[in-house]
């Protein structure tokens, strides 16, 4: 299903690689999995059949086999290694968030320092851009200045943790998020229409608005909800009213749940609480118990005292 937006790069992306006006970087920015990378992989094919070079680019870049494709991704420093985000099992827990270092930014300038193979230009994709830090991003400002026969993709779901001086540098393309009904109009179309959870319209609701106008991300938000146990399911309806139910609680969600799933429920949480209270202060605490998850906070800890501010906000 392509949705007027997606129609809409598409036209301005053609535009572009026709009429040869090829920027010097671009930021892809938008809900997670709107198809910004997909789109990104087949601009950079087109770039290269305009010019005749190599008409069948497109499978050898997705592959990250392309010798002019640099594809960077945020890593997990393990044991003095960087470990690429996507190579990492989503179950297994890290102790560090993951970030684009500057040792990768540094291999953008050597990739660049060498003749191009199979094109006149060299592309380079940087995937969650905003998780650059601060030494990554000023490095990567440098190689921006600096004039170099390479095509810059950032990929982004967080403008705003940008350097102001890097999105100046760049022309944005931005992806909509899909609205409420194509989201509903996509699981319509899809291996989901034969579950029972359709017919459920609040947990649907709930689970089309925390995708935030992402259909990956809805996808996604449906296989998480498969996987949670139902005596879990049953307690995030309605915040908890005593001590020692929160405290069941938190064991129990933390001793069945890795991050992931936990870092879900949360979302849900915030959702439906929000539907059944109007509090805004219960939504600020469960992002606060989220954060500090993220944080590395002993995540049991996280769940009790948050919970337990909820209860005393009651009370």
């Amino acid at each position: 299903m392509e949705t007027k937006c997606e129609n809409e790069i598409k036209l301005k992306l053609d535009k572009i690689v026709k009429e040869d006006v090829i920027s010097n970087a671009y930021i892809f920015y938008g809900p997670d999995q709107v198809g910004k990378k997909e789109t990104a992989l087949k601009f950079i094919a087109e770039i290269i059949r305009a010019n005749n070079l190599d008409l069948d680019a497109y499978p050898k870049i997705k592959d990250n086999n392309y010798p002019d494709y640099l594809q960077i991704e945020p890593t997990y420093l393990s044991k003095g290694n960087l470990i690429n985000q996507s190579e990492i099992d989503k179950e297994k827990s890290q102790t560090a968030k993951a970030l684009i270092r500057i040792e990768q930014i540094r291999n953008i300038k050597v990739f660049l320092s060498k003749k191009s193979i199979s094109s006149t230009r060299k592309f380079i994709l940087i995937e969650n851009a905003h998780l650059l830090n601060e030494s990554s991003s000023n490095c990567l400002l440098k190689t921006l200045e600096e004039p170099a026969n390479g095509v810059f993709i950032l990929l982004t779901s967080r403008l705003n943790l940008l350097l102001d001086t890097i999105t100046s540098r760049c022309q944005i393309i931005r992806f909509k998020p899909y609205s409420y009904q194509e989201l509903k109009q996509l699981l319509e179309q899809s291996k989901y229409q034969t579950m029972d959870l359709l017919s459920d319209s609040e947990v649907l609701k709930n689970l089309i608005s925390i995708s935030n106008g992402s259909p990956g991300k809805l996808l996604n938000n449906f296989e998480l909800w498969s996987q949670i146990p139902e005596n879990i399911k049953d307690e995030i309806k309605f915040p908890l009213k005593n001590y020692e139910d929160i405290l069941l609680f938190a064991k129990n969600i933390t001793s069945n749940l890795d991050l992931n799933q936990q870092e879900f429920i949360l979302n849900y949480m915030q959702r439906c609480w929000w539907e059944r209270t109007r509090d805004k202060k219960k939504a600020e605490i469960l992002e606060n118990i989220k954060n500090n998850i993220n944080s590395n906070v002993q995540p049991r800890i996280s769940w009790e005292v948050g919970l337990l501010k909820i209860k005393l906000e009651e009370s």
